[in-house]
């Protein structure tokens, strides 16, 4: 299996009740019924106040590299993607469990 985290911080000045995160927010929660390959599926916002905290996360799993490259390629994924890109930056780590 490989985890694959998405940790999610919004650019200065957007906010969680900017409707382009609501639709953002919205196109990533429905992955997880559109994607065959994803295993695990969950994300949420960050609760805490640390300055170091990012504000959005997922927390995912799929079977093996080539599910994850599916994942990736899918086009619902690319579209959250690009959604994502008009308000905010990310990290992601994959890694095998």
């Amino acid at each position: 299996m490989i985890r694959h985290l998405v940790l999610f911080k919004l650019d200065e000045g957007v906010h969680r009740d900017d409707p382009r995160v609501a639709a953002g927010e919205a196109a990533f929660r429905a992955l997880g019924e559109q994607i065959e390959e994803l295993r695990h599926w969950e994300l949420g916002w960050n609760i805490s106040e640390r300055p170091i905290a990012y504000d959005f996360a997922i927390n995912s799993a799929v079977e093996d590299e080539a599910a994850l490259k599916r994942y990736l390629e899918h086009p619902a994924h690319q579209a959250g993607v690009a959604l994502w890109r008009e308000f905010a930056t990310w990290v992601v780590a994959d890694y095998p469990f």
